[in-house]
């Protein structure tokens, strides 16, 4: 007898019914989500992209922050506010992960993940309290809207993720630097432009414009969160405030700032706060500078280092493992490829913010799942590749000082030095001639008869040069 053909596991789930304004929905029986979350997670499987869990625990922040003021304004009652206060902190902590399922291409509003956080804190929350204390509308998001609460999260989590990781991140490779400059101050090496040889500068010094471009990075990033310390919360629907108690904004963002660490303040304009992400592309504009920097900075690393017998083999980098599956000992600059390629998703990114700013028909954008979604990863890329960078490379950076003076002494450019004693129009003639010759630049000088040695050796001296 044939076995019986198994039932998918999926049968065996537990269901229990929920219901909301459109009637009852199955949902799982060990998830804390409620109707509303079930029906997006049902109706938009795209992708695989997720709210990411930094929006969800702003979420929780936020919640926290508007109980305490709906309290304070007596809006709540203590017993309520202590429960959604509990939930929300269990959701900070990670001890409710798995509750939190929707897509990031769902309502351009992001009403789903508010209602999914809503629900969750108030199932937990019943949960907590044994009896239907909480109603995930009318005491969770009490004097809010999913309007002005998505963009009020994006704006916490953007400053908060660019405040407790991309800056410190930042700040530990420029110290990095600070130290590299420090070792190599005394290393002359052959400056180039437009990849020709040019004149003398010190290693230290090319080391000084890589640091120089992220401390300015630095001072941009750091601009840009003005603005998005500005909050929308308590505009909710379009800006008017409808439902919310007279200074509930200021209220919930001192709340913010104290459960934070970091300041906000409300947007005093509602309708600007509601349709306008201007302050996410400012903000992510700042990021895509320094993808650049980052992008230039892993280049000049990688041609400096590269060889490490036909390339110019300046510098070594650290081998950190194998390079080719085929080239036995090969050995490539991986960590400066990984800068290059988030250089490059984060420059795609800010198109996608960019867009996404752009479609503020009305009182609401309806794009900000996906500009959150795209600035956040940003931040996050940037960080770890910029950690990575750090550790894996550029800590491990090390002059190779008999290939740049061999460098410097076949440049033809420290002819530079001869143009005020010879005149620039036979300084480019002794430049040609040894060019042409093979010969170096002293010899040409003294084919020519422009220069006798000791007057050669007096004004080309590259340590004078720098």
């Amino acid at each position: 007898m044939a076995a019986k053909a198994k039932k998918p596991a999926e049968d065996k789930a537990e269901f229990r019914v929920e219901r909301d304004t459109m009637g009852e929905i199955k949902v799982p029986a060990d998830r804390y989500w409620g109707a509303q979350t079930e029906r997006s997670f049902e109706n938009f499987r795209i992708g695989v992209e997720k709210m990411p869990q930094d929006i969800i625990e702003g979420f929780a922040i936020l919640k926290k922050a508007c109980a305490l003021a709906n309290y304070d304004l007596g809006k709540i009652s203590e017993e309520k506010c202590d429960i959604i206060c509990k939930v929300a902190d269990e959701i900070i902590a990670g001890k409710l992960d798995g509750n939190f399922p929707l897509a990031i291409w769902q309502t351009g509003s992001g009403t789903q993940s508010n209602m999914n956080v809503n629900e969750v804190i108030a199932n937990r929350g019943n949960e907590l309290a044994g009896s239907r204390l909480l109603h995930p509308n009318d005491d969770v998001n009490m004097s809010q809207s999913s309007n002005d609460t998505f963009p009020t999260v994006m704006h916490i989590t953007a400053v908060r993720e660019i405040e407790t990781k991309l800056l410190p991140a930042m700040r530990n490779l420029v110290v990095t630097l600070e130290k590299l400059e420090a070792q190599n101050y005394n290393v002359i090496k052959i400056g180039r432009t437009h990849l020709q040889d040019a004149v003398p500068i010190r290693f230290s010094q090319e080391i000084s414009g890589w640091r120089a471009m992220l401390e300015e990075n630095e001072r941009m990033i750091q601009d840009s969160l003005m603005y998005l310390r500005k909050l929308a919360i308590g505009g909710t629907a379009v800006g008017t405030g409808l439902n919310t108690p007279r200074g509930f904004d200021r209220y919930v963002t001192a709340k913010l700032t104290e459960l934070t660490g970091s300041i906000f303040k409300p947007d005093e304009n509602k309708f600007h706060a509601l349709t306008s992400k201007d302050a996410m592309v400012n903000g992510h504009g700042a990021l895509k500078a320094l993808a650049a920097n980052m992008m230039k900075i892993a280049n000049d690393v990688r041609w400096l280092a590269s060889g490490p017998r036909s390339g110019l083999g300046e510098i070594s980098i650290p081998e950190n493992e194998p390079g080719s599956s085929i080239m036995p000992g090969k050995v490539n600059p991986t960590q400066c490829e990984a800068v290059t390629m988030v250089a490059v998703q984060v420059m795609g990114n800010d198109v996608a913010v960019g867009l996404a700013a752009s479609q503020g028909n009305f009182e609401l954008n309806v794009f900000m799942p996906v500009c959150a979604y795209n600035f956040l990863q940003s931040v996050r890329l940037l960080t770890d590749v910029i950690n990575s960078f750090e550790k894996n490379c550029v800590r491990g950076i090390r002059a190779n000082k008999d290939k740049m003076d061999e460098y410097i002494a076949r440049s033809l450019m420290l002819v530079t030095a001869l143009a005020p004693k010879i005149g620039y129009d036979n300084a480019a003639k002794a430049a040609k001639h040894a060019h042409h010759t093979g010969g170096t630049l002293k010899e040409a000088v003294l084919e020519l008869g422009l220069l006798s040695e000791e007057e050669f050796d007096e004004a080309v001296d590259p340590a004078k040069m720098v």
